[in-house]
């Protein structure tokens, strides 16, 4: 790795959780040079604006995730085990253990959403590919008669995405962590039920 990319490396390490937290639009230059003891010089050394350090920090939190997610489906045998994954994985935003601020394609869905294209599309293409690999889960399910042939695996990879990110928007919005508990619990029921 040359000095450039390690440089580019730990702005975007440095800066993720900021974005995270803050979002595209309440990030401001300040907190990039805070967090990364950077001058904007160097920032800007590195990257031609602040959007670039912003679909690198987005790109930075969702490869976080999707690993997690990804190591501990790999430790999983049935393909229930598998999307009941989300939820453990996902109960670590809630408690801060997987990444600062919560789910970032939650925040920054709402974050981009009419403000920043190309933040947008990013987000966009990662819940599209979270869909697909939760419909293809599914698919394989019904393969191997886990879950019943009847079920639509893009209505179950559909309604799994809108229960957990839905789950941590109200917990967060209403500030309590039982709304979580009890969404998820509907989610285990409804996963549960797909034999």
């Amino acid at each position: 790795m040359t000095k450039a990319e390690k440089t580019r490396k730990f702005i975007v390490e440095k800066t993720a959780p900021i974005f995270n937290m803050k979002g595209y639009a309440g990030t401001s230059l300040n907190d990039i040079t805070a967090a990364t003891g950077l001058t904007k010089g160097s920032i800007y050394g590195n990257f031609a604006n602040k959007d670039e350090v912003a679909l690198a920090a987005f790109d930075y939190n969702l490869k976080n995730v999707s690993s997690r997610i990804e190591a501990e489906m790999n430790r999983q045998a049935s393909i229930k085990d598998k999307l009941l994954v989300y939820i453990d994985i996902y109960q670590k935003f809630m408690d801060g253990s997987v990444s600062e601020g919560g789910c970032p394609v939650l925040n920054t869905a709402i974050d981009a959403d009419d403000t920043h294209p190309e933040l947008r599309g990013r987000v966009l293409k990662a819940v599209l590919d979270w869909k697909n690999k939760i419909a293809k889960l599914v698919e394989a399910g019904i393969a191997k008669k886990e879950i019943n042939i009847v079920h639509n695996p893009e209505q179950i990879a559909l309604t799994i995405i809108a229960m957990v990110e839905g789950g941590i928007m109200i917990s967060r919005l209403t500030a309590k962590p039982a709304h979580w508990n009890l969404i998820m619990d509907s989610l285990k029921k409804y996963i549960n039920s797909l034999s």
